[in-house]
């Protein structure tokens, strides 16, 4: 079945990707998820789209979430989610990621910021799944780019109003961007601890309340998104894996189907069409 990874345990889970060729910084994604249930993993992108069906339920920034049929998602670049259905179905969907310089280009305003992370909205949500819809179908590029001014109309309604301030940690900013550039080590709590000057286990405990997230959580959705743009780029999986820290080719395997609902080989080979 077209879509469908080869070791999801359900046979109506599937999930697709495209890219536009004209246009970096863009990726979209469909998919109908029924038994799959994502781990921790980040798009370092904004995620916006809305549920088609069924009841998406979420991890974000610590709370859960519950995403019904007609409502809009709305997810902060580099920001880590799970995600489950919570409906006996499963759940239809779909979404863009889209780098924030790409937003600041298309609609002329900086640092957007989304406060919710779902709105039930069923005519706002019905228009966001057709514009989509359309873009991934578009075939010429002047259609798309039309479609993606649309399509963040059609979320401009939810971004923070002026003055609102993202939740910074300025201690951890160190030891996030330490573990960006050493994700093909294996590191180990007192190297992370002492970027922050903290004590191993006070460090634990402190990233884990700021990021609801452990360090080693973290440190996968680097990899593997980092994984997912080398693929696109044309690497192969066996070299991504070793790029990106993983044991080999079998581990990288898991851990990108687990956190995008896709194989490695399947990722690049939709993005290929």
């Amino acid at each position: 079945m077209q879509g469908v990874p080869e070791q999801f345990d359900h046979p109506q889970d599937r999930a697709q990707f495209r890219r536009p060729a004209h246009r970096a910084g863009i990726e979209l994604y469909r998919a109908h998820i029924v038994r799959h249930t994502f781990e921790p993993h980040t798009h370092e992108a904004y995620g916006l789209g809305a549920i088609e069906s069924g009841v998406e339920r979420f991890r974000y920034r610590g709370s859960d979430h519950l995403a019904p049929p007609q409502s809009r998602v709305m997810m902060n670049p580099d920001v880590l989610h799970t995600g489950r259905a919570e409906t006996e179905g499963g759940w239809r969907y779909r979404m863009a990621y889209i780098d924030a310089d790409v937003v600041e280009a298309v609609t002329g305003s900086r640092a957007w910021w989304f406060p919710e992370a779902v709105h039930h909205d069923a005519a706002r949500a019905h228009r966001i799944t057709a514009v989509l819809d359309a873009m991934w179908r578009a075939e010429e590029p002047l259609a798309f780019d039309s479609l993606l001014s649309q399509l963040l109309d059609g979320f401009a309604d939810q971004v923070a109003k002026q003055g609102a301030t993202r939740h910074a940690s300025p201690r951890f900013a160190p030891v996030v961007e330490y573990l960006r550039a050493h994700m093909d080590r294996r590191l180990t709590l007192e190297e992370l601890a002492s970027v922050a000057d903290l004590s191993p286990f006070h460090f634990l405990r402190a990233f884990r309340e700021h990021h609801h997230v452990t360090p080693q959580q973290m440190l996968m959705a680097m990899r593997l998104f980092e994984a997912k743009r080398r693929l696109a780029a044309g690497e192969a999986p066996a070299q991504v894996a070793v790029a990106v820290g993983l044991s080999d080719q079998a581990h990288l395997t898991r851990a990108f189907a687990s956190r995008y609902g896709v194989t490695p080989a399947r990722y690049r080979a939709q993005l290929r069409r």
